[in-house]
C-alpha cells in the first residue's frame, strides 16, 4: 500500500480521477460555490440524508459532473483525530472488498496535522488485508486497496511532516500485524530471526540472531527452559538502530532506548495446558516481538536522532517429553533461581533473561512489550494497554505518547505488597502468585530483573488482537512506541502535534 498527499480544494475534487472519492465533512461545514460536490453536500445535508456525526456515511453513485464513479460523504464530527479515524475507518471499510483498488480521501476543509495523521493511520488499518497464507483465488476475491491519496486544501510544512511520519508509522504497524497474524508454522523462532535479518538491509539497522548454543553460553536458563519442550530451536534476536551515532554497531551506540518484545510464537501452556477452545489465537503470543519488528521497520524511514536496541527472546511453549514441569527450579541469566509453579506463565520467564541482557547497553530506558496476562484483559479490555513503570517520568511520557498516537495505555500500580505472593520456599522467586491482581504480580516478577535502569512494561494482552468476526492482529502498540521514540529524539519545543 502506498500513500500520497495532495493539495486539493473541495471545488477541485470533483475532477479527481479516482475510482472512489471519500469526502470528509465536519460539523457546521457550509459548502461555498456551485460546484458538483458543494451541491451534493449541501443538498444531502438540507434533506436530512447526511449527518456529519463522526462515522456517518452517505454513499453516492454516478454523481453528475464528478469524475469518481463512487462518492462517499463521511461525517467527521468535531474533526478531532479520533473522529477522523472513526470516519475514515468506516468509509474504507465500506469500500473494502469492492472493485476500487485506489481511493482519494478529501478533507472538505483545512485539517490539523494530527487529524491528517489519524486519516493515514485509519486508512492503513481499514484497507489492510491478510493474505500471506491464502490461495490465489482468495487473494483475487478480496484485493487490497493499494493506493490512497489524501487531499487537503492547503497542506502546510507541518502537515507534510505529519503525513510523512504517519506513513512511516503505518508501515511499521502493517509489519507487526502481518507477523502476528501468521500461524505458528509460518512464524517460527527461526523465521522471526530471518525477518529481523531482513530489516538489517535498511539504513542504520544492524542485527544479530543467537541460536541455542549461544543462548546457553550466555546463561539464559529461563529462555532455554521454556524452549526445551519444542522441537523448534529458540532464537535470541538483537536489533540495533543507530540514529544518534549514525551507526548500527553495538560498540558505538550510547544510552539507547531498549525495546524487549515477548516472542512466544505459539503458547499451548506447556504441561499446564490451556483449554482447547480458541487456542489457535495463541499464535498471537509473539505480538510483542512483532511490535518490535514493526518499530524498527518504521525507524528506518523516520530516522529519529536516537539509538534504539530491540531484543526478542523467541521460542515455542509446548508440552513435549522434555518440557519443563510445575515445581521445576531454573536459573536465570541474572543468577536468580525461579520455581515454575505454572508453565503457562512462560512469557515472564523469557522476558526476565532479556531484561538482564539489556543492562549491558547502559540504556536510558527499557520498555518490554508482551501479551502477558489474561488478567490485564479483564481489567482494561481491548481499549487501553496496561502500563507498569518504575519511573514516573517514563510512565508519563508513554501515557502522553499513547494519547496522541490514539494508541492509549493506562498506568497500573506496582506496590511492593503485590510481590508477597511470589515468595517460595524452594527458589528465589516463584513465577506466579495467586489469581488476584495477576497482571500486577506478573509485572512485579519482571521488576526484579529490571532494577538497573528506568523500566516500563506494556501488557498488550487485550489490545494486540481482536477476536470474533474481525479476528486478527491490531499492530498495537507500535504507534505508541514510535510516538514516544520520536518525542525522545526531539526537543520539547519542536515536537509534532501528531
Amino acid at each position: 500500500m502506498d500513500f500520497q498527499l495532495k493539495s486539493l480544494r473541495l471545488t477541485e475534487a470533483a475532477a479527481a480521477k479516482t475510482p472512489a472519492l471519500i469526502v470528509l465533512v465536519a460539523d457546521g461545514f457550509k459548502p461555498g460555490g456551485g460546484d458538483a460536490l458543494a451541491r451534493l453536500t449541501g443538498k444531502a445535508a438540507a434533506d436530512g440524508n447526511f449527518k456529519t456525526e463522526a462515522g456517518k456515511l452517505l454513499p453516492c453513485y454516478g454523481v453528475p459532473d464528478v469524475a469518481a464513479a463512487r462518492v462517499l460523504l463521511a461525517g467527521i464530527g468535531d474533526a478531532s483525530p479520533a473522529s477522523v479515524r472513526k470516519a475514515v475507518g468506516a468509509a474504507l471499510g465500506a469500500l473494502k472488498g469492492g472493485a476500487a483498488k485506489s481511493a482519494t480521501i478529501c478533507f472538505a476543509q483545512d485539517a490539523t496535522p494530527a487529524s491528517l495523521a489519524a486519516a493515514v493511520a485509519a486508512a492503513a488499518d481499514a484497507a489492510y488485508v491478510y493474505s500471506a497464507t491464502k490461495g490465489k483465488q482468495a487473494r483475487k476475491e478480496q484485493p487490497e486497496i493499494g493506493h490512497i491519496a489524501i487531499a487537503v486544501p492547503r497542506p502546510s510544512s507541518s502537515a507534510h511532516a505529519a503525513f510523512s511520519q504517519a506513513v512511516g508509522v503505518a508501515a511499521g504497524v502493517r509489519l507487526a500485524r502481518e507477523w502476528a497474524n501468521r500461524p505458528a508454522n509460518h512464524s517460527t523462532p527461526t523465521m522471526l530471526g530471518e525477518a529481523a535479518r531482513a530489516l538489517a538491509k535498511l539504513p542504520r539497522i544492524g542485527c544479530d540472531v543467537l541460536g541455542p548454543k549461544e543462548i546457553a553460553k550466555l546463561g539464559m536458563g529461563a529462555l532455554l527452559a521454556v524452549a526445551q519442550g519444542s522441537a523448534q530451536e529458540p532464537r535470541f534476536i538483537v536489533l540495533r538502530y543507530g540514529g544518534a551515532t549514525k551507526s548500527s554497531k553495538p560498540s558505538k551506540l550510547r544510552a539507547p532506548v531498549v525495546l524487549v518484545g515477548k516472542g512466544i510464537t505459539f503458547d499451548s501452556g506447556g504441561i499446564s495446558l490451556k483449554p482447547g477452545a480458541e487456542m489457535d489465537e495463541m499464535k498471537f503470543d509473539m505480538s510483542g516481538a512483532a511490535s518490535v519488528l514493526g518499530v524498527f521497520r518504521a525507524l528506518a524511514e523516520l530516522r529519529p536522532a536516537l539509538d534504539v536496541i530491540g531484543l526478542i527472546p523467541a521460542c515455542e511453549n509446548l508440552p513435549g517429553s522434555r518440557a519443563v514441569k510445575p515445581g521445576d527450579v531454573i536459573t536465570s541469566l541474572s543468577g536468580q533461581t525461579i520455581e515454575i509453579l505454572n508453565t503457562d506463565a512462560e512469557g515472564r520467564l523469557v522476558l526476565c533473561d532479556a531484561l538482564t541482557y539489556a543492562e549491558r547497553f547502559k540504556p536510558r530506558a527499557v520498555i518490554d512489550i508482551a501479551t502477558l496476562t489474561g488478567a490485564c484483559t479483564i481489567a482494561l479490555g481491548g481499549v487501553r494497554s496496561g502500563l507498569f513503570a518504575s519511573d514516573d517520568a517514563l510512565a508519563a511520557a508513554l501515557q502522553d505518547a499513547g494519547e496522541r498516537a490514539l494508541d492509549p495505555c493506562w498506568r497500573m500500580p506496582l506496590d511492593d505488597e503485590y510481590a508477597e505472593g511470589l515468595k517460595t520456599n524452594f527458589a528465589d522467586v516463584a513465577n506466579v502468585a495467586g489469581r488476584q491482581a495477576g497482571a500486577v504480580t506478573a509485572a512485579k516478577f519482571l521488576q526484579r530483573f529490571a532494577k538497573a535502569y528506568p523500566w516500563a512494561h506494556l501488557d498488550i494482552a487485550g489490545t494486540a488482537w481482536k477476536s470474533g468476526p474481525a479476528k486478527g492482529a491490531t499492530g498495537r502498540p507500535v504507534a505508541l512506541l514510535l510516538r514516544y521514540l520520536m518525542d525522545s529524539a526531539a526537543p520539547a519545543s519542536t515536537r509534532s502535534a501528531s
